[in-house]
């Protein structure tokens, strides 16, 4: 038997060279293996053969992502109410008043209800806060955001309303969300809900009156949002200042 590079040479033992696919040296044909690697549900042939060496382990990266099977229900589960938990109800308050025959105290606080009869939870006041435009996300599911509204005149009237026309249909609904930046009143900026009043116009609403005027400059980004509101609201809360 005679050394032949990094194959072996044999009369009685005869077997083939061959290359190794990755580093290219001379071995014994049988070996070199075949190279496996992980894509989709398991493993597949790479199709190069290679030597001891150069044979990877499999990149456990490159598996898929199998979930387990959802637990099986419990009979009779007793789970908690979140919402009715995390509800806090807004009152209003009184000096204490007595029947004046039965010199009973009447309760001093009232409920207060949506226009729906749904217990009010406390607004939260000012703007919402740790927003950002720049995180606003492109796509969910099939509907993309930050879509660029490109509008032809932002104004306000002099109240808490901005009015913003745009040059084509905007495609949104009333309550769907925009996210605001750049305007000549800071205070006109942010995330809202918007009232749609024709296929090219649409409203939302700011904490605070601003002077009547156009609003809209040239740095001025208007874009479509998507943010989570809190229980029982169908529109970013934008009470206070």
């Amino acid at each position: 038997m005679r050394p032949h590079g990094r194959a072996s040479v044999s009369s009685r033992n005869p077997r083939a060279f061959g290359i190794c696919d990755r580093c290219g040296f001379l071995y014994n044909h049988n070996r070199l293996q075949w190279q496996f690697d992980y894509a989709g549900s398991g493993l597949i042939n790479k199709r190069i053969l290679v030597c001891n060496p150069c044979l990877d382990t499999p990149q456990n990266q490159l598996r898929a992502i199998i979930l387990p099977a959802d637990p099986v229900p419990i009979q009779n589960p007793r789970v908690q109410d979140y919402q009715a938990a995390e509800t806090d109800y807004a009152t209003t308050s009184a000096p204490t008043v007595y029947d004046t025959v039965t010199g009973i105290p009447i309760p001093s606080t009232t409920v207060m209800t949506t226009q729906g009869g749904d217990p009010m939870t406390t607004q939260p006041i000012g703007p919402p806060v740790g927003l950002d435009q720049s995180a606003v996300m492109p796509l969910y599911e099939t509907t993309a955001y930050r879509v660029n509204l490109n509008p032809l005149s932002v104004t306000a009237d002099g109240t808490t309303v901005i009015v913003v026309t745009c040059p084509a249909a905007h495609g949104l609904s009333t309550n769907d969300q925009i996210a605001v930046e750049g305007l000549t009143n800071n205070a006109a900026d942010g995330f809202y809900s918007v009232t749609v009043t024709t296929a090219t116009a649409f409203t939302y609403e700011v904490t605070s009156a601003i002077p009547a005027g156009g609003l809209l400059q040239s740095t001025t980004l208007m874009v479509t949002a998507l943010v989570g509101l809190p229980y029982g609201y169908t529109q970013i809360p934008q009470t206070g200042v």
